[in-house]
């Protein structure tokens, strides 16, 4: 918010000179008065230490600071949450009840404070007994890089489809695990730090889609069929 310095006007006074001495009869009329002193506007008293500006300078502006971007997370503001630390997480992962192709992946802050994790979990799919794992599947993300937020005590889910479009045919072959990285921006969890959880033999996965956190399983699921449009 700007604040403005208003200038008190200098007040014109007339001195009338010669006292004592009277106006003549004879001549033109004097049709000349002494102009009123102008009222000076109140103004607030000085701020200690503040500096009158210049006369003629145009009055400073207090510089204005833009609000941080913040996020809802499970009940907080993201900006202000420090990255969850491995040890305070408890990280689950399974089949949602009456959509088996839909895993929930459940991630509880046990620590005392609040604490923030990556927009969406590093979540790959593969066979575990494969020793290279670079073509392992991504699923398709939901668009959003915010951080999200987790109250100390509460929950974030996010919930992947390994088949949305229930395809019977064409499916990835070998795939009998799911990777969970529960913070994928790099800088605050290493990879040594991935969850593996074994898929249930003869599970179909083709272009599987991701969503985002959420502070309930619904809004996870909601979140994840955005994912890709």
């Amino acid at each position: 918010m700007s604040v403005r310095h208003r200038r008190p006007l200098l007040a014109s006074v007339v001195l009338v000179a010669g006292a004592g001495l009277a106006l003549t009869a004879c001549g033109p009329d004097n049709t000349d008065s002494a102009a009123p002193a102008a009222s000076a506007p109140a103004t607030a008293p000085a701020t200690p230490g503040a500096g009158a500006p210049a006369s003629g300078a145009p009055a400073a502006k207090s510089p204005s600071h833009p609000a941080p971007h913040t996020s809802s997370g499970a009940g907080g503001d993201s900006a202000a949450a420090r990255p969850c630390d491995i040890q305070n997480l408890s990280i689950t992962a399974s089949a949602r009840a009456g959509a088996t192709d839909q895993w929930v992946i459940e991630v509880h802050n046990t620590g005392t404070g609040a604490c923030s994790l990556s927009s969406s979990p590093g979540v790959d799919l593969g066979d575990s007994a494969a020793r290279d794992q670079s073509n392992n599947i991504k699923p398709v993300l939901a668009s959003g890089t915010a951080r999200f937020t987790v109250q100390a005590g509460q929950k974030a889910y996010a919930v992947i489809d390994l088949d949305p479009n229930g395809a019977t045919t064409g499916t990835a072959q070998g795939v009998n695990e799911l990777n969970v990285l529960v913070d994928q921006d790099g800088t605050n969890m290493p990879l040594a730090n991935t969850h593996n959880f074994p898929l249930a033999g003869g599970v179909r996965v083709l272009n599987p889609r991701m969503g985002l956190y959420r502070a309930s399983v619904a809004e996870a699921v909601a979140s994840m069929t955005t994912a890709g449009k």
